[in-house]
């Protein structure tokens, strides 16, 4: 049999509702203070009456003084402060007032109204509707600080999604250009089989980044496939100057990342390694699991960054800077990453990420 489970809501996710429950078990509270304190003091049970008298009037004035002072909120700050300290006056004269004539009628009627007791009664029915006043404005500018920080934090989600998915969207030019260009010498050289195939290629690669969300994460095996599809477009062009390699470990293939997040690691590969060799270069890519991380790595067999007269500097490269940025929005401080040349040739970036195969995250398609 099924338990029966209860939501559990923030207290204050209902304003109304959260008001009318401390309004009322506030006021219960002060009505069984004032009982004890009376018996305790050795007043008779008779007593009870204007204390319950008393207990509805200030529980009616404070209702009453909610209104104004949401009337009062809306208006200029002198309005505002003035309007509510009048109120607080105005209020606490009429509870005293009515609390004043409430013991002078238990104490016997007819008798003349003790000024006496007025006088006492004022500072304590200030104390309390200035008290209820304090707490009335501290729960509301609580309200005010917390729903601005909901919306803060809104707004720094939908900025950090804007940036992720500009960041995504930085795909090279050059391979869209160099693409189009080689279908078009296909064409003019009528391999026209070659510049279906190719142009078909490059239609799935962009379906790919276009159809999916920016900020979609992806299995190391998705990202893969889609980097071998990348690849057959590049080697189309390159033919056997292209040579590539993968190594995934099983254990890390259903591991998440952000999508396209090796795309411009190999374009980098292929622009600095494959293109200024005569014969080409080898790109290797890699994943590994490492207890609760995942080892990312992207090589090539190209100069690296030794020959800085003929090569620009990777660090500079949009690639390696999107890189950078998407994970640094996606894991902050949770990450490694690290480009260098190799100690036997070319060039290498390792990624180093926390291990995550959560089923509720977003998957592209």
């Amino acid at each position: 049999m099924s338990a029966i489970g209860f939501t559990q809501r923030p207290f204050f996710d209902d304003k109304n509702r959260a008001f009318w429950n401390l309004q009322t078990v506030g006021w219960a509270g002060y009505l069984i203070l004032r009982a004890v304190s009376g018996f305790s003091n050795g007043l008779t049970a008779s007593f009870i009456i204007p204390i319950l008298v008393s207990t509805a009037t200030g529980y009616s004035i404070t209702l009453v003084m909610a209104a104004a002072f949401r009337v009062l909120s809306d208006r200029r700050p002198l309005v505002t402060y003035g309007g509510s300290i009048v109120t607080i006056l105005l209020a606490a004269a009429i509870y005293s007032l009515i609390d004043a004539w409430i013991y002078n009628v238990v104490q016997g009627s007819g008798q003349a109204f003790n000024i006496r007791l007025l006088s006492g009664l004022i500072f304590l029915d200030f104390v309390v509707i200035a008290a209820w006043s304090a707490l009335y404005f501290a729960i509301n500018f609580y309200l005010v600080v917390e729903e601005q920080a909901d919306q803060l934090t809104h707004l720094e989600g939908q900025a950090t999604s804007a940036q992720l998915a500009m960041l995504r969207y930085q795909l090279n030019p050059h391979f869209l250009f160099n693409t189009l260009n080689s279908i078009s010498t296909l064409v003019l050289l009528k391999q026209t089989d070659r510049a279906n195939a190719m142009l078909s290629r490059l239609s799935s690669f962009l379906r790919y980044t276009l159809v999916n969300e920016p900020t979609a994460q992806v299995t190391v095996e998705q990202e893969v496939e889609t980097l071998k599809l990348y690849l057959e477009i590049e080697k189309m062009r390159f033919e056997d100057r292209l040579r590539t390699s993968f190594d995934i470990d099983a254990a890390a293939a259903q591991a998440q990342l952000p999508s396209l997040l090796l795309q411009p690691l190999v374009e980098n590969a292929i622009k600095y390694a494959v293109t200024p060799q005569e014969d080409g270069a080898d790109i290797s890519v890699g994943a590994r699991l490492v207890g609760d991380r995942v080892l990312l790595t992207v090589r090539d067999s190209g100069p690296g960054l030794n020959d800085r007269s003929q090569l620009p500097s990777y660090s500079t490269g949009v690639g390696l800077a999107n890189i950078r940025d998407r994970l640094s929005q996606a894991y902050g401080a949770d990450h490694r990453f690290e480009a260098k040349t190799q100690p036997g040739g070319g060039f290498g970036v390792t990624i180093d990420i926390p291990f995550q195969t959560d089923q509720h995250s977003r998957e592209a398609a």
